[in-house]
């Protein structure tokens, strides 16, 4: 089987599943600009593996239990090519010619081809027209119990192919922390309608994570920091766009099917200066 050149774009933070673990969405552009969605990936096999704006090449297949166009599966989690690291260089040049190849501006006009079968778009990147707020609120502090044990449970079987690293692994094995809060962007497209959108990048988490645990700041002064990040800073002083992508649960059924995976937030424009030949003489 041949495999497939993806340029990783996202990865959300992970979910558990009582039959994989902890999962992680990683979605990319394909060599001609077009999104792909790699899912499931098992969290704990692949966090280290790549990083965002990395080529990485590995055999697909169409995910049947996702009849969203744009999901597939790896079909061999360990071979796994890694490529080269797409730099932020000249104003972000490279990545702009992938993440730019198409943006939407109206959230409605989006929905509606989610919602047309024949299209069935579930990865866009979005350019709202006016950023709101940034805002957060409370959320579960666990993990689904029942899952939890499921997954220590596995963790502490024996196999008797297992190498010694892998073992080793499970000796350490301990499942990532549970965020006790969403955060979420406030804003308007062109078709003047306020909406809200969860985020659910791993930088965002990772960012809340590390002012608490590494800072040891309080959950609200972390999040008081992560909206300065994303709102004072990406917003405002940033050129930023929205990678959305649907649930899976939710693209067939929900008003708004879509949540906000990444964000890309290149360096605005420099205004040029008018050269003599530019300024019009009477």
């Amino acid at each position: 089987m041949a495999k497939t050149k993806v340029l990783v774009t996202v990865k959300t933070y992970p979910t558990l599943s009582q039959k994989y673990d902890e999962l992680v969405c990683t979605a990319g552009f394909l060599e001609d600009g077009s999104w792909i969605r790699v899912y499931p990936v098992p969290f704990r096999k692949l966090d280290t593996r790549y990083k965002k704006w990395q080529w990485i090449e590995l055999e697909l297949v169409k995910n049947d239990s996702d009849p969203r166009n744009e999901s597939f599966r790896p079909y061999d989690y360990e071979d796994i090519t890694l490529g080269e690291v797409i730099s932020t260089k000249n104003g972000w040049a490279e990545r702009k010619k992938f993440a730019l190849t198409k943006v939407y501006t109206n959230m409605s006009e989006l929905i509606q081809e989610a919602k047309n079968r024949a299209i069935g778009t579930s990865l866009a990147v979005f350019k709202p027209s006016v950023v709101i707020d940034f805002i957060w609120k409370p959320c579960a502090r666990e993990w689904d119990e029942k899952k939890v044990k499921a997954i220590y449970a596995r963790a502490a079987q024996g196999n008797l192919f297992d190498t010694e690293e892998e073992k080793e692994v499970k000796k350490l094995f301990k499942i990532v922390d549970k965020i006790p809060y969403e955060f979420s962007y406030v804003f308007q497209s062109e078709d003047g309608i306020k909406r809200t959108l969860m985020i659910e990048d791993w930088e965002v988490c990772a960012l809340y994570r590390r002012y608490v645990n590494e800072y040891h700041m309080s959950e609200i002064d972390a999040c008081k920091k992560v909206r300065e990040k994303y709102l004072d800073e990406f917003a405002k002083k940033r050129d930023l766009y929205f990678f959305l992508g649907t649930t899976l649960k939710h693209h067939f059924i929900s008003k708004n099917p879509f949540i906000i995976i990444g964000t890309f937030t290149p360096p605005l424009a420099q205004p040029q200066e008018p050269s003599l030949f530019d300024l019009n003489y009477e």
